[in-house]
């Protein structure tokens, strides 16, 4: 069985110039691709060959990285959140006029009017 060519099989110094190419702040997607690999494996062989514990500006993007996941979810949970309460609000709504004698208004007055 022949060994097949591929991103897999390549050298440290091929991917020590990818990392290096990252680093410099060449596009990881067009890197990927011009070098016809997954991106997530450029990530994995920077993470390989510089460790973060070492690099201050790659804890700080760690860092952030999770701090824009964090935000990412709440922001995803408030949305549903807010679908959730405007569903309840117009089916009160609908039974607040179902109640009423030929569609009336209801008698609550709104708060400032």
């Amino acid at each position: 069985m022949a060994k097949r060519e591929g991103a897999g099989n390549r050298g440290p110094e091929f991917w020590a110039e990818a990392v290096k190419r990252m680093n410099a702040g060449e596009s990881v997607a067009s890197l990927a691709q011009e070098l016809g690999v997954k991106e997530r494996r450029l990530y994995r062989w920077r993470a390989k060959l510089e460790p973060q514990e070492k690099d201050p500006k790659r804890q700080r993007e760690a860092a952030l990285g999770q701090e824009v996941r964090r935000l990412k979810q709440a922001l995803a949970d408030k949305v549903l959140e807010v679908d959730f309460l405007r569903g309840a609000l117009h089916k009160i709504e609908e039974r607040r006029q179902g109640k009423g004698s030929g569609g009336a208004k209801a008698s609550t007055t709104r708060s400032g009017k």
